[in-house]
């Protein structure tokens, strides 16, 4: 009788394969991991920027708008305290320098603009705005800053724009200025912080208020929350558990629209609340996860949830490295792989004991999300 070892067993060899081909996948992703931080890395050390910022040179630049503007704190001038002025991100795209030469490309810097009668003009610029400003640049304040140098526009006057913003950036601008108008009858903090909980538009938060908020451990409040997309995508899908059911909800079933098609309108929508609300890390995990529901929806498979969970992670970390930096991205992520795994698990249980569904589900989500985080916290 033919007998066989452990490592000549049929599927022995196979499953080194498979070993072999996850190793190789961790490597892949490593590398490429490294690849992507070390390129945005040295994008802030790349060209004439950095030397002429050591040098407080005064320059004049063409910039692209690629954040909202955010308000400084006042100074104090003598005997006077003046207005705070706004600073925001840009890519710096062409240089013109103390000698006449002009740099072309595409290098991070920080504008700050004065304080002065057109600050509100300074207030409302969209990202995707092309700007021409004349100002002196400085060094980042911390080597490990994601932009080259901080430029102080000179003077007080208005931008001088030379390109406006896209068309998707003015419908996304229109849809926070209502909202901003629809709280202008609220108390003062009350209309600086609605629209910043709502879209993240923290333009009207003054610095004394983010400051509070700071030394209360409130500040996670400032930003989006991820509920703001669930509460989006509810109105469509209805309740995720029975999104892929006969007995669905929300407004696709009623409309007829089939699973896939509504996997499609929930990703057009994620796309919309990323616009409307910017980029931000808080934003983008949301969006992740929202998309990886809606992978499940369009598919059918609950399976697919975390290995699409790991890719959004990856996607998003090789697109910006910084994010890597960022303990509300971790513990998003840590919490969500929790309720994938953790939490089904502990919901069963509760079940078995007597415990209501609805019930058995909260605690059980809640509890997973707490064990996985605590160490992080």
């Amino acid at each position: 009788m033919r007998s066989w070892s452990r490592s000549s067993r049929p599927g022995a060899g196979q499953g080194r394969r498979l070993g072999g081909v996850a190793v190789a996948g961790a490597l892949l992703c490593a590398a490429a991991g490294a690849v992507s931080a070390g390129l945005h890395t040295e994008d802030p050390h790349r060209g004439p920027v950095p030397g002429l910022a050591e040098r407080y040179a005064r320059v004049t630049a063409e910039l692209t708008v690629t954040s909202d503007p955010r308000p400084t704190r006042p100074r104090v001038l003598g005997d006077r305290m003046s207005g705070g002025g706004f600073v925001l991100d840009a890519d710096l795209i062409r240089l013109t320098g103390p000698d006449g030469r002009i740099t072309m490309g595409r290098t991070p810097v920080l504008v700050l603009s004065g304080p002065g009668e057109h600050a509100g003009r300074w207030q409302r610029l969209l990202p995707s705005t092309r700007l021409r400003v004349t100002g002196r640049l400085s060094p980042p304040l911390h080597t490990d800053d994601p932009y080259a140098a901080a430029l102080r526009v000179e003077g007080k006057g208005p931008p001088h724009l030379i390109g406006q913003p896209t068309r998707v950036q003015r419908m996304a601008g229109d849809l926070r200025a209502g909202l901003r108008e629809a709280t202008e009858g609220l108390e003062p903090d009350a209309r600086a912080l609605l629209p910043g909980l709502v879209v993240g538009d923290t333009s009207r938060v003054p610095p004394e208020l983010h400051d509070a908020f700071k030394a209360t451990d409130l500040t996670h409040l400032l930003s989006v929350s991820g509920s703001n997309l669930t509460v989006v995508l509810a109105l469509l899908i209805g309740p995720p558990g029975l999104a892929i059911r006969a007995e669905r909800r929300g407004l696709a079933p009623r409309l007829r629209i089939s699973l896939r098609w509504t996997a499609l309108f929930g990703g057009a929508l994620t796309l919309g609340f990323v616009i409307v609300c910017r980029p931000e890390p808080s934003v983008l995990r949301a969006a992740a996860c929202g998309l990886i529901a809606l992978l499940a929806i369009g598919t059918g498979r609950r399976r697919t949830l975390i290995p699409a969970l790991a890719a959004a992670v990856l996607l998003l970390v090789l697109y910006d490295p910084w994010l890597a930096r960022s303990y509300g991205f971790l513990l998003s992520v840590l919490a969500t792989g929790a309720l994938l795994t953790i939490a089904p698990r502990w919901s069963d249980a509760l079940r078995r004991r007597g415990v209501p569904d609805r019930v058995a589900e909260a605690l059980a989500a809640a509890g997973a999300a707490q064990v996985v985080c605590a160490p992080v916290v």
